[in-house]
Protein backbone atom coordinates (compact mmCIF):
# COMPACT_ATOMS: atom_id res chain seq x y z
CA UNK A 1 0.00 0.00 0.00
CA UNK A 2 1.16 3.53 -0.67
CA UNK A 3 0.07 4.92 2.70
CA UNK A 4 -2.84 6.76 1.12
CA UNK A 5 -5.08 3.83 0.31
CA UNK A 6 -7.23 2.32 3.00
CA UNK A 7 -8.97 -1.01 2.86
CA UNK A 8 -12.34 -1.29 4.54
CA UNK A 9 -11.96 -4.42 6.63
CA UNK A 10 -15.16 -4.08 8.62
CA UNK A 11 -18.01 -3.03 6.34
CA UNK A 12 -20.45 -2.47 9.22
CA UNK A 13 -19.62 0.67 11.18
CA UNK A 14 -20.05 0.43 14.92
CA UNK A 15 -22.80 2.92 15.73
CA UNK A 16 -22.08 3.37 19.39
CA UNK A 17 -19.12 5.04 21.03
CA UNK A 18 -16.46 2.94 22.71
CA UNK A 19 -14.33 4.77 25.29
CA UNK A 20 -11.13 3.04 26.44
CA UNK A 21 -11.45 2.91 30.22
CA UNK A 22 -8.46 0.88 31.39
CA UNK A 23 -5.97 -1.84 30.54
CA UNK A 24 -5.87 -4.94 32.74
CA UNK A 25 -2.79 -7.06 33.26
CA UNK A 26 -2.42 -10.37 35.11
CA UNK A 27 -0.07 -10.43 38.08
CA UNK A 28 1.23 -13.33 40.16
CA UNK A 29 1.71 -11.38 43.40
CA UNK A 30 -0.69 -8.45 43.82
CA UNK A 31 1.15 -6.80 46.72
CA UNK A 32 4.51 -7.01 44.94
CA UNK A 33 3.02 -5.54 41.75
CA UNK A 34 1.26 -2.70 43.58
CA UNK A 35 4.53 -1.82 45.31
CA UNK A 36 6.42 -1.81 42.00
CA UNK A 37 3.93 0.34 40.10
CA UNK A 38 3.45 2.81 42.95
CA UNK A 39 7.04 3.06 44.18
CA UNK A 40 9.05 2.59 40.97
CA UNK A 41 6.68 4.27 38.51
CA UNK A 42 4.83 6.72 40.77
CA UNK A 43 1.32 5.51 40.00
CA UNK A 44 -1.33 6.12 42.64
CA UNK A 45 -3.80 3.53 43.89
CA UNK A 46 -7.30 4.84 43.11
CA UNK A 47 -9.43 1.76 43.73
CA UNK A 48 -9.60 -1.95 44.04
CA UNK A 49 -11.58 -4.82 45.41
CA UNK A 50 -12.72 -8.41 45.22
CA UNK A 51 -14.20 -9.95 42.06
CA UNK A 52 -17.32 -12.18 42.20
CA UNK A 53 -15.21 -15.27 41.38
CA UNK A 54 -12.66 -14.62 44.16
CA UNK A 55 -10.04 -12.67 42.26
CA UNK A 56 -8.67 -9.32 43.39
CA UNK A 57 -7.92 -6.15 41.46
CA UNK A 58 -6.27 -2.77 42.02
CA UNK A 59 -6.75 0.32 39.84
CA UNK A 60 -3.76 2.63 39.42
CA UNK A 61 -3.37 6.01 37.70
CA UNK A 62 -0.38 8.14 36.92
CA UNK A 63 -0.53 11.86 37.74
CA UNK A 64 -1.98 13.82 34.83
CA UNK A 65 -3.63 10.84 33.14
CA UNK A 66 -7.16 9.48 33.38
CA UNK A 67 -6.12 6.16 31.83
CA UNK A 68 -6.04 3.37 34.41
CA UNK A 69 -3.92 0.29 34.79
CA UNK A 70 -5.78 -2.58 36.42
CA UNK A 71 -3.71 -5.23 38.17
CA UNK A 72 -5.61 -8.54 38.29
CA UNK A 73 -4.88 -11.55 40.45
CA UNK A 74 -6.93 -14.74 39.96
CA UNK A 75 -6.98 -17.65 42.43
CA UNK A 76 -6.88 -21.29 41.36
CA UNK A 77 -10.44 -22.42 40.70
CA UNK A 78 -11.53 -19.05 39.26
CA UNK A 79 -12.93 -19.29 35.74
CA UNK A 80 -10.28 -16.74 34.73
CA UNK A 81 -7.31 -18.51 36.31
CA UNK A 82 -4.67 -20.02 34.06
CA UNK A 83 -1.24 -21.22 35.13
CA UNK A 84 1.22 -18.38 34.58
CA UNK A 85 3.19 -18.44 31.35
CA UNK A 86 5.26 -15.65 29.82
CA UNK A 87 3.02 -13.72 27.47
CA UNK A 88 -0.07 -14.14 29.69
CA UNK A 89 0.41 -10.72 31.31
CA UNK A 90 -2.03 -8.92 29.01
CA UNK A 91 -5.34 -9.67 30.66
CA UNK A 92 -7.85 -7.42 28.88
CA UNK A 93 -8.83 -3.99 27.60
CA UNK A 94 -11.97 -2.39 29.01
CA UNK A 95 -14.31 -0.12 27.05
CA UNK A 96 -17.30 1.81 28.37
CA UNK A 97 -20.35 1.69 26.07
CA UNK A 98 -23.94 2.91 26.23
CA UNK A 99 -25.50 -0.55 25.83
CA UNK A 100 -23.44 -3.61 26.80
CA UNK A 101 -25.74 -6.15 25.16
CA UNK A 102 -25.95 -4.25 21.90
CA UNK A 103 -22.17 -3.68 21.85
CA UNK A 104 -21.59 -7.39 22.52
CA UNK A 105 -23.77 -8.42 19.56
CA UNK A 106 -22.30 -5.75 17.27
CA UNK A 107 -18.74 -6.84 18.02
CA UNK A 108 -19.66 -10.47 17.29
CA UNK A 109 -20.94 -9.34 13.88
CA UNK A 110 -17.62 -7.49 13.37
CA UNK A 111 -15.48 -10.58 13.91
CA UNK A 112 -15.07 -10.84 17.69
CA UNK A 113 -15.83 -14.11 19.45
CA UNK A 114 -17.76 -14.51 22.67
CA UNK A 115 -15.71 -15.03 25.83
CA UNK A 116 -18.32 -14.34 28.55
CA UNK A 117 -21.73 -13.38 27.18
CA UNK A 118 -24.16 -11.15 29.07
CA UNK A 119 -26.33 -14.15 30.05
CA UNK A 120 -23.37 -15.81 31.84
CA UNK A 121 -21.84 -12.67 33.33
CA UNK A 122 -21.63 -11.84 37.00
CA UNK A 123 -21.64 -8.10 37.57
CA UNK A 124 -19.61 -6.42 34.86
CA UNK A 125 -18.00 -9.59 33.46
CA UNK A 126 -19.05 -9.28 29.80
CA UNK A 127 -16.19 -10.08 27.42
CA UNK A 128 -15.45 -10.68 23.76
CA UNK A 129 -12.15 -11.71 22.18
CA UNK A 130 -10.64 -9.75 19.33
CA UNK A 131 -9.44 -11.67 16.22
CA UNK A 132 -6.09 -12.34 17.96
CA UNK A 133 -7.69 -13.59 21.17
CA UNK A 134 -7.20 -10.46 23.31
CA UNK A 135 -10.07 -10.13 25.77
CA UNK A 136 -12.17 -6.95 25.67
CA UNK A 137 -14.45 -6.13 28.62
CA UNK A 138 -17.62 -4.15 27.95
CA UNK A 139 -18.76 -1.83 30.74
CA UNK A 140 -22.08 0.03 30.90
Amino acid sequence: MDGHTSILRFPHRVCMKFRLTYTGIRVRDLDRSVAFYTEALGLKKVGGGQMPHGGKYVHLESPGSRQRLELNWYPKGSRFYVPYRRGEEMDHLAFTVDDVGRAFEELLRQGATAAVDPARSKGTEVYVKDPDGIWIELLG
